[in-house]
């Protein structure tokens, strides 16, 4: 084991540069003079020297809605039969009140999942069509 040596050349002394005589002196490796071979320097990406860069040259396209965009919170028929009884009237305040929907500042939709068998009376919120269906075959009605 005593006598195992690397190949001749297999380690290098690192070299040191811009630190005196015996390294790469003068401009370490960074060529002449210029921006690039200051400490710090060079340009942010995309610089194309004072040109026009690309990402400003092409058109931008289309058209983006999300900042109008509303979301609704859902709740199916089955939620509002299983909360309410005959004749309750069914309001985002009584929403909030059984804690079905949470939040300040929501919307509702009420959308034709599951069942229901009570007539219960809507107001004030968003139905869908076929939930709106679905209350008026019970009785319910819709304001």
């Amino acid at each position: 084991m005593g006598q195992i040596k690397a190949p001749e050349g297999a380690n290098k002394k690192k070299t040191i540069v811009g630190r005196g005589y015996g390294s790469k002196g003068r401009s370490s490796g960074r060529g002449h003079d210029g921006q690039k071979s200051r400490s710090g320097g060079g340009v942010r990406p995309g610089f194309e020297g004072g040109q026009m860069p690309l990402y400003r040259r092409l058109a931008r396209k289309g058209f983006s809605n999300h900042p109008f965009k509303k979301e609704y919170q859902v709740v199916s028929l089955g939620e509002i039969s299983n909360n309410f009884v005959d004749g309750d009237v069914v309001t985002l305040e009584a929403l909030k009140a059984k804690r079905i929907v949470k939040g300040k500042d929501v919307m509702v939709k009420i959308l034709a999942d599951g069942d229901i068998d009570k007539k219960v009376i809507i107001e004030g919120l968003k139905v869908s069509g076929s939930a709106a269906v679905k209350v008026a075959a019970v009785g319910g009605e819709i304001k």
